[in-house]
């Protein structure tokens, strides 16, 4: 149990710090209404890119974190 309780600090922390230091979009609400930057990821090539990393760090890390808390909480 204390193991799983490390993990998800770890988890937790590293979803911070991916989040923290990712760039903010500045197209705000009317992204979401269409209109705004039109760049698909595809046309963007974001996995090679700093951003896409930290993307991708960003969604591994809440899917651990997630998954952590769900055991934890069957575990208990």
């Amino acid at each position: 149990m204390l193991v799983l309780q490390i993990l998800i600090v770890i988890a937790a922390i590293v979803l911070i710090a991916s989040v923290m230091m990712q760039k903010s979009d500045s197209d705000g609400v009317s992204s979401l209404m269409g209109g705004g930057n039109s760049e698909t990821f595809f046309g963007k090539n974001q996995t090679s890119t700093l951003e896409g990393k930290l993307a991708l760090i960003t969604k591994i890390s809440a899917a651990v974190f997630v998954v952590l808390a769900i055991v934890i909480v069957i575990l208990a």
